[in-house]
């Protein structure tokens, strides 16, 4: 197992978070749900058996760890490769090392697959015939979804196991073991910390164990010498969180993670809700325009006619972020956001045109009746063209009562039924007005014939 743990002992200076690293399943911190007491992966470990998978989660929650820890404790082989820098050659040196050792010793290979995502799908699916015929088990770790970014067919050859953010509690955890083990730990000795400082580092973590490592070491960097050792207060750790940035990727599972929770609040009706993860994309370097973007969609979407101000209200926000700027044109995204969350909710248009877009295309391409068709030319006129329309402003009320506008074979569909909220219950009381005056017009023909 010298081949593992080669990589667990620290080789000259390493940070914080690599001395740091577990060695032990023992000493792993989080993600009970898979390793808990009779959890799935927990017993298969216990027997000894181990079987491809894919670990999905963000990054810090200890992927990379939880893949050498499986090898140490089935006494696998292990090799590491990131899609990153490695390509089909290296995959095929991966397989001949994997094919010595078995020859040499009868060990089992782990292969460990970092940012597998990035792999292409003629790359993914060189590892195929390797993990059918059991040259090695293959451990792939990812940051975005799996669904999305794998091969149907490598999916089906290994299981996905989701690992959550870490805990406030594991975080405070890793940061005491580091403080306590000198020999792995902390270098500065004896080391003393004001009151909430360790709670602070460990919040600002934002639940990434490798983070909460790494603040830890440049606070203890920045730590003030004193009579007996050294001192951390909370100047040091404002210091230290000045350009520490949350966890966010503008293009990742996180970010489409918080634009759904932003979106499904300004539909909740949750102005509070949809203020704080627009704040929390804004904190993490977020593009406010791109929000703006979204509220556009939503006030079309999930608020329609049922109060038809909230699409100029976007607008308007939109407009001013572009005339004056971030600073005080991020405010009124955030003005516009809560005038959406607050507004009267239907999708009553959103419904009515994804029906008709279906139907358009599921149908034949019905003809426009005679009495609606353009006729600009007197041969148009003489072939029924335009025969028998009704101008609308030539009728009591505007409106031409019994008049059809749709093709005649789909005229008794109804596609915009307004939703009893907002100003759609005035539209609803009004289309229903209309409809009695088609019926009773349609009465007074049937009685004529």
């Amino acid at each position: 197992m010298s081949d593992l743990f080669d990589e667990l002992e620290p080789a000259g200076f390493e940070p914080l978070a690599a001395r740091m690293r577990p060695r032990s399943l023992a000493e792993y911190c989080g993600q009970q749900h898979l390793l808990g007491t009779d959890k799935p992966l927990r017993k298969a470990l216990e027997q000894g058996a181990i079987h491809s998978m894919i670990l999905w989660g963000p990054p810090g929650v200890g992927k990379t760890t939880l893949a050498k820890l499986l090898a140490h404790h089935v006494d696998a082989h292990f090799i590491i490769l990131s899609a990153v820098l490695s390509g089909v050659k290296d995959i095929r040196a991966a397989v001949d090392q994997a094919l010595q050792v078995k020859a040499q010793s009868g060990r089992k290979t782990i292969l460990f697959v970092d940012e597998v995502h990035r792999f292409n799908k003629s790359q993914q699916d060189a590892f195929l015939p390797y993990i059918e015929d059991g040259t090695f088990i293959f451990v792939g770790a990812t940051t975005e979804n799996p669904s999305f970014e794998l091969n149907n067919a490598l999916l089906s050859r290994a299981r996905v196991y989701l690992l959550r953010s870490l805990e406030l509690c594991d975080i405070e955890q890793l940061l005491q073991r580091a403080l306590n083990e000198p020999e792995r730990g902390v270098t500065q000795q004896p080391l003393h910390f004001a009151e909430g400082v360790l709670e602070k580092l460990a919040q600002a973590a934002d639940g990434d164990g490798r983070r909460g490592l790494n603040l830890l070491e440049i606070a203890t960097d920045l730590a003030e010498p004193v009579e007996n050792g050294y001192r951390v207060d909370l100047n040091v750790i404002e210091e230290v969180l000045k350009s520490s940035v949350r966890r966010y990727d503008k293009q990742g599972d996180l970010f489409y993670d918080m634009i759904s929770a932003f979106h499904k609040s300004v539909r909740g009706s949750s102005p509070d809700g949809a203020l704080y993860w627009y704040c929390r994309m804004l904190d993490g370097g977020g593009d406010p325009l791109y929000v703006a973007r979204r509220l556009v969609a939503i006030a079309s979407e999930d608020i329609g006619n049922a109060d038809p101000r909230a699409m100029q209200v976007v607008l308007n926000a939109w407009d001013a972020f572009d005339r004056v700027g971030p600073a005080e044109g991020e405010r009124a995204i955030a003005q516009a956001a809560i005038y959406c969350a607050c507004a009267p909710k239907s999708n009553a248009v959103y419904q009515a045109f994804n029906q008709m877009m279906a139907d358009v295309r599921s149908d034949p391409g019905y003809a426009v009746p005679e009495h609606l068709r353009n006729a600009p030319t007197s041969l148009m006129k003489d072939l029924g063209y335009g025969a028998e329309y009704r101008y609308a402003h030539n009728e009591p009320d505007a409106f031409a009562a019994g008049e059809n506008y749709l093709p005649e074979e789909i005229s008794e569909r109804r596609y915009y039924q307004p939703a009893p909220r907002g100003l759609e219950i005035k539209i609803g009381d009004k289309l229903r007005h209309l409809d009695e005056l088609d019926r009773l017009s349609d009465l007074q023909r049937y009685k004529k014939e």
